[in-house]
């Protein structure tokens, strides 16, 4: 991801607007302006994800949803799983135009319109709706990816969601900004044309909130070799010249945590 030379953009005001609204106008330059949130979870995910895929118990070929794709950062990472099917959901109709182009063309065995053969763009409001997306059957999900969306929210919906959508034994990687990071600060961009800083609504979940809010819908954290279940990472010195002069002001503060789910009831 491209980081830029200097720290936070000034900005005049503060607009917030509704979540899809906001990432629409943000979807343009959220790859490119230097979110050290993404670099950091980018970092996380070299070990998360290839956990995460092991865990994965079902026999192929895999369904596989990114949940709040965006510009399909990490939509890249499931394309390269073989003998699976991806369905990438989102609630911002800009942010997947950018994952379709972004994504056109990156597997041999695309459709006439470029996309992966094995690749479903869908346009899905978890804040609208109670009922699945209209592409995938209920409970027929091996495996979900959520990154960096659940601030945006409410967790009995959320977890609503990825439990209508898993299969039992389905395995789900969430990743968020921490409630410490939270209770400071949220979401935003500053809009170059006006000057504001745009906001989405936001929550600073907690992890002991995500995880019992998890349990009420089936679902359980998988603990690795050494028992930890949710990682928490707190910005270090050492990370900053990795992740954006942007994090500099973060340095010793929890700004993200991840982890790993499995679907082990019917909620």
């Amino acid at each position: 991801m491209a980081q830029p030379t200097s720290a936070d953009p000034s900005f005049n005001s503060v607009s917030y607007l509704p979540t899809n609204e906001a990432y629409d106008r943000w979807a343009k330059v959220y790859d490119s302006d230097g979110n050290f949130l993404q670099a950091l979870d980018d970092l996380e995910l070299k070990a998360l994800f290839p956990r995460f895929l092991s865990l994965i118990k079902s026999s192929k070929p895999w369904r596989l949803v990114d949940l709040g794709c965006g510009t399909g950062r990490n939509t890249t990472l499931l394309l390269g799983i073989p003998e699976s099917e991806i369905i990438a959901l989102d609630a911002s109709k800009g942010m997947l135009e950018v994952a379709e182009t972004r994504l056109a063309g990156s597997n041999p065995g695309s459709d006439v319109s470029g996309n992966p053969s094995n690749l479903r763009f869908g346009i899905f409001d978890m804040l609208a709706t109670s009922a699945p997306p209209e592409s995938v059957t209920p409970h027929t999900v091996d495996a979900i990816i959520s990154t960096l969306v659940v601030e945006h929210i409410p967790l009995p919906t959320f977890f609503a969601h990825v439990s209508q959508l898993l299969r039992p034994g389905g395995v789900f990687l969430l990743t968020n900004m921490h409630s410490h990071m939270g209770g400071i600060s949220q979401a935003g961009f500053v809009d170059a044309a006006t000057g504001r800083k745009i906001r989405p609504r936001s929550y600073a979940h907690t992890v002991e909130d995500v995880i019992l809010e998890a349990r009420r819908y089936g679902l359980e954290v998988e603990t690795d070799a050494e028992g930890v279940g949710i990682l928490e990472r707190a910005v270090s010195e050492n990370m900053v010249q990795k992740i954006g002069p942007r994090s500099e002001k973060w340095v010793g503060i929890t700004c993200w945590f991840g982890g790993i789910f499995r679907k082990v009831l019917d909620s």
